[in-house]
């Protein structure tokens, strides 16, 4: 008897997988697909710049081939690829140095930049050129790859010394389907937005058309490094908890607890065999049943833990961000405000800074969304940072219609864990915890620009009474002085006319007018979270409050 409908039956690799689902990737439109192929290579360079504490300049090149054919080169000065590793970070797919950490990072999976050398293969028919300058040695080389065992095929071309002093990679690839716009979504847009969130780097645009565009670099700080930190007890899962230990060393589980997690001390670890009695924290990790670990994991969400350690995060900064939109956007008045850093999942740390820039050079009613510093340009209606601004009541901070407002709103959110919807890494999830940090985080800033507006609009105002009173000076001061039988003395009392006016309705005094306090944040109504953010002119920042949050992090264990 045969194996009927299993004689078909086969094994296929993961790259074979990618290949047949390219829009997973991102490659699912012409312009995306040409503007996923930049941020693919440009977010490599600009970790591998972070990595090595070196201020990225990034240089872009895109050149029309033929219809729907371009050519794209990037080139960076970061540290470069070493031989050995070359072919697997840029022909072989989920291999790379950053899925198993747990900090802060753009990418994560380790398919990018060999996605973009698989797309190059399925529209072309062409292998990706890469030369590396990487500790004095220089590599040239074509990669290609093979896909049904997900391996990288490397053509040498030329090795040698680098130049010295000279550190970088340059990799080059000719792709198919793709299209180059001028529209929101394509790869100045993209390019002005990394520009926006990362004002450390010096960016570079070699366009199809000829043009040349350069965003420098805003400011003379590196971002800090963000710590790799151990998973908290609360975003763990049974599952989780069993494969890690089954690779523990440790002889007891309440040893291999207090290694493998944060916050966990030995305190704790009694605490939590008070909840648990029935699991012996006593035994050898590798002998934890998947009962064990369910009743771990239970016992896990009873104790009080302290939050998890937030230099696992690190902000853009407010400074930072109000210098990237003066610099790119321009606006007339600008409001930041940086979040004290909360969890998702019971143990995931994040943090959420948002910014208002108002009547500047950006769309009306954009929204700005940026992850770990890499810019979201698609799939927003999906996306939690879109759904929390557009749940804003804007009409209670002045703003009529956000969509005809001269209003760019910044988002950015960083976190060890980015909860992505695709691995196109263009969207992410609706966590509720992150749905209402941002939309608490947009109404703090929201509140400063509805300070401005109001004052605006008083300054309007005032100016406009002004105007009309002083239409009637010159015939009211003559009916007066007529009418007290000084009719020479006119002049005179025009003269202190117009100065009472000047006093009543001049910028600095108005204070008599009735001044609007801006509304509170309602999602943070009773909920004793106040923010520290200061609303006022053009560049002033807030803290959004983080003392408090920041005091729970002071407590001591015995």
């Amino acid at each position: 008897m045969g194996d009927g409908i299993f004689s078909k039956f086969k094994e296929y690799s993961v790259a074979e997988f990618f290949k047949k689902n390219r829009q997973m990737l991102g490659f699912s439109g012409k312009v995306r697909s040409l503007t996923t192929i930049v941020h693919e290579y440009v977010t490599n360079s600009l970790d591998a710049c972070g990595e090595a504490g070196i201020y990225p300049e990034i240089e872009v090149w895109v050149g029309e081939e033929g219809e729907d054919r371009y050519k794209v080169k990037v080139r960076d000065n970061g540290p470069g690829i070493p031989k050995t590793h070359i072919g697997k970070a840029l022909g072989m797919m989920l291999a790379g140095t950053k899925f198993n950490r747990y900090a802060q990072q753009r990418g994560q999976q380790g398919i990018g930049a060999t996605g973009c050398t698989m797309y190059a293969l399925i529209t072309t028919g062409k292998p990706i050129r890469v030369a590396s300058s990487h500790e004095g040695k220089r590599i040239e080389c074509e990669i290609g790859m093979d896909f049904k065992n997900n391996k990288p095929v490397i053509t040498p071309i030329s090795e040698g010394d680098a130049e010295a002093g000279k550190s970088g990679l340059e990799i080059e690839g000719v792709f198919g389907d793709v299209r180059h716009e001028k529209s929101a979504y394509g790869v100045y847009e993209y390019l002005r937005r990394t520009a926006i969130a990362n004002p450390h780097a010096a960016i570079a645009y070699n366009s199809p058309d000829g043009e040349r565009f350069v965003f420098p670099k805003s400011v003379d700080v590196l971002p800090e490094k963000p710590m790799e930190v151990k998973p908290h007890p609360l975003g763990i899962s049974a599952h989780d908890l069993i494969e890690k230990a089954r690779g523990s060393q440790n002889q007891r589980i309440s040893a291999f607890l207090q290694e493998e997690f944060t916050r966990v001390s030995l305190n704790k670890v009694k605490e939590l065999q008070e909840m648990v009695p029935e699991v012996d924290l006593g035994k050898k990790p590798s002998d934890m049943s998947w009962e064990d670990a369910e009743r771990i994991v239970g016992g896990f969400g009873k104790v009080k833990w302290i939050a998890p350690a937030t230099d696992s995060v690190v902000p853009i900064g407010t400074a930072q961000v109000e210098k990237s939109l003066n610099s790119i956007i321009g606006p007339e008045y600008i409001f930041v405000t940086s979040r004290s850093p909360k969890i998702y999942r019971g143990g995931i740390p994040f943090m959420v800074e948002a910014a208002l820039a108002y009547n500047g050079k950006g769309a009306n009613g954009e929204i700005l969304r940026f992850a770990n510093r890499a810019p979201l340009l698609f799939d927003a209606g999906g996306c939690s940072i879109t759904q929390a601004i557009k749940g804003i009541d804007w009409k209670r901070y002045g703003v009529k219609n956000l969509e005809e407002e001269p209003l760019s709103i910044f988002v950015h959110f960083a976190s060890v864990h980015v909860p992505y919807t695709s691995a196109g890494k263009q969207s992410i999830s609706d966590e509720e915890e992150v749905v209402d940090e941002i939309k608490n985080a947009v109404m703090e800033a929201a509140r400063g620009l509805y300070r401005h507006l109001s004052g605006k609009r008083r300054e309007k105002e005032t100016a406009g009474k002004r105007a009309a009173i002083l239409r009637y000076v010159g015939q009211l001061s003559q009916d007066m002085s007529e009418l007290g039988g000084v009719g020479s003395e006119g002049a005179k009392v025009k003269e202190r006319l117009l100065k009472m006016v000047e006093e009543r309705y001049s910028a600095g005094g108005a204070e008599e007018e009735e001044k609007e306090e801006a509304p509170e944040a309602e999602a943070e109504k009773g909920k004793g979270e106040k923010g520290g953010a200061k609303g006022g002119k053009k560049g002033e920042a807030g803290d959004g409050g983080k003392k408090a949050d920041e005091a729970a992090e002071e407590e001591k264990e015995e």
